[in-house]
């Protein structure tokens, strides 16, 4: 299935890129202590340093790391000033794709977090299409499905889902909304916008096309 492409690359940094706003690393990335004792469990410091950064990926933007992300300066800093950590002791995690698989068990596990599967994807796609008809623009309904994914402790599909689903889920809102515009029409209306239809612009093509 081709690609549905209805976000800039502005707009998909916008939703998806790792925070480095003062702001929202207070809001987002500031560890309560029940979350440091469960990053504290962790035996070295670089898994420490890596299961306390997917936690906030998770939280804010709601995404999974890729293994070869680079990694703001600002979110190391801000986080190993937490931890009692260097922001070097980064540079170790995950060399082992076992230890990412790991954290992302533990992690759904300790905070309920789930991937975008079986009856939670459907109930989001569901919930999407009703938001479909009140959007203001295809940003606006990818932003709220991101945001009720955060809601739902549910981690974001890659770029590409998110955008196929509000693409499908406008298309649809489209056609919900045209077949009750055209239910409310008299049928004396409908001949005069049919009448509208056969003046053409040059003998071939409608002028209204």
């Amino acid at each position: 299935m081709p690609r549905r492409q209805i976000l800039s690359d502005r707009q998909r940094a916008v939703l998806l890129d790792l925070p480095t706003d003062e702001g929202l690393l207070l809001r987002h990335y500031t560890l309560a202590d029940d979350d440091i004792e469960y990053i504290r469990s962790r035996r070295r410091p670089h898994n420490r340093f890596g299961f306390a950064l997917q936690l906030c990926a998770f939280r804010y933007p709601g995404r999974l790391l890729s293994a070869d992300e680079i990694i703001p300066a600002e979110i190391t800093e801000y986080l190993a000033a937490q931890l009692g950590l260097k922001s070097a002791d980064l540079m170790r995690y995950a060399h082992r794709l076992e230890t990412r698989r790991e954290h992302l068990t533990d992690l759904r596990a300790i905070y309920g977090y789930k991937m975008f599967s079986g009856g939670g994807a459907r109930d989001l796609k569901g919930w999407l299409e009703h938001e479909a008809e009140t959007a203001r623009s295809n940003m606006d309904l990818a932003h709220k499905f991101i945001e009720e994914c955060r809601r739902s402790h549910t981690i974001l599909p890659g770029i590409s889902v998110i955008e196929r689903l509000c693409a499908d889920a406008l298309v649809a809102a489209e056609r919900r909304i045209e077949t009750r515009i055209v239910e409310r029409l008299t049928d004396v209306v409908k001949d005069q916008l049919d009448v509208l239809l056969t003046k053409t612009a040059d003998a071939q093509v409608s002028q209204f096309i």
